[in-house]
C-alpha cells in the first residue's frame, strides 16, 4: 500500500471518530495553582494553556469532532475554548463543544473518568461515531492520533491504550502495564504502591498515557454495564481496562520516534516541580518540545497584545532578557530577565532580577525585586523590594515551597484579594 493510500484510510478512519477530552480535574498536587481554575485551564509555554496541546494534536491528526468534558471550577476554561477554539465549522459536520456536569442520568456529577463519559452516551451516539479517542486534558505533548487508530483498526482491538516508559520511581502515579509479544495488554494497574518493571529495561515501567481508542459500540456496552456495579468506581484505568483484559482484545500503542524507537515528548505536569521543569526546557536552545514546528502547530486563543518592549540601555539599569521567552504585551523596564518564562503583560520594573521563573500572565514586578525559581500566578503584584527564592524558611511563612525548591506566590498569598467574593 502506498503512503498516500495510509494517508487516505488514516483520514478516512479520523473523520468516523469523535475526540472526548477529559478536562474536570482538579489538580490538587499544583496546590494553589488550581485553587480558582480546573489544571486543563493552567497557563502553560508562555502563551498557552494545557489543553491547547490535546486539543491541537486532535486539529493537527485531522479529527474535528471533539467535546471536552468540565466539572472543577472550569469557567476560565470555558471561557478560553470559546474564544480560542470555536473556528470549527458546523457546516462540515465539525464541532467543538463543552459537556459540563449536568446530571443527565441521575442526580450525582461526574464520578469517575469512565461515569464522565457514560452520563454523555446519548449525545456521543447522537454522533455516530465507528471510534471513540478519550483523552486526558491536562499533559504537554505532540503525537498523531491517526496513527493509534490506525493501528486500532489494524489488530482488531476493542481497546487501545497509549503508552509510554517512565522511571520506575515514578511509575506509582501512573496507569502500569505489561504486554505480551504482540504488544497485548496481559496486566494493568492503576497508580499500584509497586510498579512491575518492563522485562527489557528494569528501571522502567510502562505507563498509560490515559489515551485510550475505543470501539464506539465496545464503549458504549462496556459503560452501560459498567453503570449497573455499585462495587466499581467508574474510572477507566480502575475499572474499565482491567476487566477488558479479561474478555476482550486490549492493546498497547506505544507512544515513540518511528526512526530512532526512542519514546516521544510526553510531560504530565501534575506537581510543582515538573510544571516548573517542563516550563523551563522550553528556554533551552533546542528544548525537546519544539513549539516552532510549523508543520505540527500549537493552536491557542490569541489575544491582540503590542510587542514585549525593552527599555533604558544604562550601566545602573539596564532592561534585557537572555535564555528567555517573553510573550506579547511586557514591558521590561530597566531589569534583567534570565532563563525564565514570562507570559502576556508581564511587567517588570526598573533594578529588578527575575532568574529560572515562570511568571504567568498580568503579574507586576516592582522596582528592586529579585525573583529566583518561582512560579508567580496571574494578576500578583510583587511589592517594591521584595526577595522570593533565597531564603526557604522565610519563603514558607508566606508561600508554597515544593520539594525541589520551587516557590508558588500567589494574589491571595500576598492578601491582593483578587479572587475575594
Amino acid at each position: 500500500m502506498s503512503s498516500t493510500q495510509v494517508e487516505r484510510n488514516i483520514s478516512k478512519l479520523t473523520s468516523n471518530t469523535v475526540a472526548l477530552v477529559l478536562a474536570g480535574g482538579k489538580g490538587s498536587r499544583l496546590k494553589d495553582l488550581t485553587q480558582w481554575r480546573t489544571k486543563p485551564a493552567v497557563p502553560f509555554g508562555g502563551k498557552f494553556r494545557i489543553i491547547d496541546f490535546p486539543m491541537s494534536n486532535c486539529i493537527n491528526s485531522g479529527i474535528r469532532r471533539i467535546s471536552v468534558l468540565t466539572q472543577y471550577k472550569s469557567h476560565s476554561l470555558q471561557r478560553h475554548l470559546q474564544r480560542g477554539w470555536s473556528f470549527l465549522s458546523g457546516q462540515f459536520g465539525e464541532f467543538m463543544e463543552v459537556l459540563s456536569a449536568q446530571q443527565r442520568t441521575g442526580e450525582g456529577w461526574y464520578e469517575g473518568t469512565a461515569d464522565a463519559i457514560y452520563q454523555n452516551l446519548d449525545i456521543i451516539r447522537h454522533y455516530d461515531p465507528e471510534y471513540v479517542l478519550i483523552l486526558a486534558g491536562d499533559h504537554i505533548y505532540k503525537m498523531d492520533y491517526g496513527k493509534m487508530i490506525a493501528a486500532h483498526a489494524a489488530t482488531g482491538a476493542d481497546i487501545t491504550v497509549g503508552c509510554i516508559p517512565v522511571p520506575l520511581k515514578e511509575a506509582s502515579e501512573f496507569g502500569v502495564m505489561d504486554v505480551d509479544g504482540e504488544h497485548r495488554v496481559t496486566e494493568f494497574a492503576e497508580k499500584p504502591a509497586n510498579p512491575k518493571p518492563m522485562a527489557d529495561k528494569p528501571d522502567k515501567a510502562l505507563a498509560s498515557m490515559g489515551i485510550y481508542v475505543f470501539s464506539a459500540d465496545f464503549l458504549r456496552q462496556r459503560l452501560l454495564d459498567d453503570a449497573q456495579l455499585d462495587s466499581s468506581s467508574h474510572d477507566f484505568g480502575k475499572d474499565i481496562i482491567p476487566q477488558a483484559i479479561k474478555d476482550a482484545n486490549v492493546f498497547a500503542f506505544r507512544f515513540m520516534n518511528a526512526n530512532t524507537g526512542a519514546p516521544q515528548y510526553w510531560r504530565d505536569v501534575g506537581t510543582l516541580d515538573a510544571y516548573w521543569e517542563a516550563n523551563m526546557d522550553l528556554v533551552t536552545v533546542q528544548p525537546e518540545l519544539d513549539m516552532y514546528d510549523k508543520n505540527w502547530p500549537i493552536w491557542t486563543q490569541q489575544e491582540q497584545l503590542p510587542p514585549a518592549k525593552f527599555f533604558f540601555d544604562e550601566d545602573s539599569r539596564r532592561g534585557y532578557a537572555v535564555d528567555s521567552l517573553v510573550s506579547g504585551g511586557c514591558l521590561i523596564t530597566g531589569s534583567a530577565v534570565r532563563r525564565s518564562v514570562l507570559f502576556s503583560n508581564v511587567r517588570v520594573h526598573s533594578y529588578s532580577e527575575v532568574e529560572d521563573s515562570v511568571i504567568l500572565p498580568d503579574v507586576e514586578i516592582r522596582r528592586n525585586c529579585k525573583i529566583r525559581k518561582c512560579i508567580i500566578d496571574k494578576g500578583t503584584v510583587i511589592p517594591e523590594g521584595m526577595e522570593i527564592g533565597f531564603d526557604s524558611k522565610k519563603d514558607a511563612e508566606l508561600f508554597e515551597v515544593s520539594d525541589g525548591g520551587v516557590v508558588l506566590v500567589t494574589p491571595d498569598m500576598l492578601g491582593q484579594g483578587l479572587h475575594q467574593l
